[in-house]
């Protein structure tokens, strides 16, 4: 029977081969197909690329990997029609056939989560598993589903740009020492000019914020997507916000943060500091700077030798202690008969003195 079976497989495969070469249609089948492949590999990788589908990583046999749930996979596509242009003529294909045709060409696989039973503590299932496993039927599914990408996500020219200059700054970042005066100069004030610019704007969106929600009570975020992790470079700098859709907060919620702003902005001007505080941080500022800037290798080997000096002259007075305690000694305590000799000898030159000042008086 097997080799029955077999021997009608080949034959059919001959036909079909001899007959695509007669009638030298053979190719329009195969180019059809590569095609669609085609076609359906790019529509994977834009809505692998979109941020509106939600996704998570884990771990599935020791391999991390990129993966999404089907409901949300259904709603994605819903809501984004016209990604299915990508596929011509099979873009009128729901959801449902379209995640079946990735499934076949191995563009996606179906998971399970590993733990199936409720971890004691909790009353239900994770969301987002971080343990995967293949399900053995690879058939499209909203319940409890979840598809992983097979395929490596492509890169773009930016990124691979600077992977080549991440060793390059960390090499200039290590060498900044030993940089010209001018070039720390530009560095330090570059740096310290857009870190003041990163927090005067998040300042002022706090204000405008704090401001408009306790006047107004409404929430208006200028910059709303500054702070977003996924966000395009478009939508990173979006001055105005969208509509806010919340509930207006209450009256008293409003005017309690209305008084803790007053008092905490009365704190802080009661605390301030004086002019001569504010030039003594500054001083001590400008003097760690300059200490940094003025930094050089000359300076550092200068420093080690004199310290290397320093050390060396406390090891040679150490190594001869009685010669140095004995002469210290001998200098500052002369011996006894000196010291009598000298007291003995400062009343006769008094007194001799005492005595030829009276001679010469009783001479006049």
């Amino acid at each position: 029977m097997t080799k029955a079976g077999t021997e009608k497989k080949r034959a059919r495969r001959f036909t079909a081969v001899a007959n695509g070469t007669r009638d030298g249609s053979g190719d329009a089948p195969t180019r059809k197909q590569g095609a669609k492949k085609d076609a359906f590999q790019l529509f994977a990788d834009k809505v692998r690329d979109h941020k509106d589908l939600e996704s998570r990583w884990a771990v599935l046999q020791e391999t991390r990997v990129e993966y999404f749930r089907g409901k949300d996979f259904v709603s994605f596509l819903r809501n984004h029609p016209e990604l299915k242009e990508v596929l011509e003529s099979d873009k009128n294909l729901e959801a449902e056939d379209i995640a079946n045709i990735l499934l076949r060409k191995n563009l996606l696989v179906r998971c399970d989560r590993v733990v199936k039973t409720v971890r004691p503590g909790k009353k239900k299932l994770s969301t987002w598993p971080a343990h995967l496993e293949i399900y053995s039927d690879q058939v499209f599914s909203e319940n409890d589903a979840f598809f992983a990408w097979t395929f490596a996500k492509r890169r773009p020219l930016w990124q691979t740009i600077l992977s080549f200059l991440w060793p390059v700054l960390t090499l200039a970042i290590c060498l900044f020492p030993v940089f010209p005066h001018q070039c720390k100069l530009l560095i330090l004030y570059s740096c310290a000019g857009v870190l003041f610019l990163i927090l005067s704007l998040l300042f002022l969106r706090c204000v405008v914020f704090g401001a408009i929600w306790i006047i107004l009570g409404k929430r208006v975020w200028l910059f709303p997507n500054i702070l977003a992790e996924e966000a395009t470079l478009k939508e990173l700098f979006q001055f105005w916000p969208n509509k806010d859709e919340e509930e207006q907060p209450k009256w008293t919620a409003r005017l309690f943060y209305a008084i803790v702003a007053v008092l905490v902005i009365l704190l802080l001007r009661h605390h301030a500091p004086d002019e001569a505080a504010r030039a003594r941080y500054q001083k001590r500022v400008s003097n760690i700077i300059d200490d940094v800037l003025e930094w050089s290798p000359r300076l550092a080997l200068s420093g080690m030798m004199e310290k290397q000096q320093t050390v060396v002259n406390v090891t040679e007075a150490n190594s001869h202690p009685s010669e140095g305690s004995t002469a210290s000694k001998e200098e500052a305590a002369p011996p006894d008969g000196m010291q009598e000799e000298t007291s003995s000898y400062q009343p006769d030159v008094e007194v001799d003195e005492n005595e030829g000042v009276d001679d010469h008086h009783h001479d006049n």
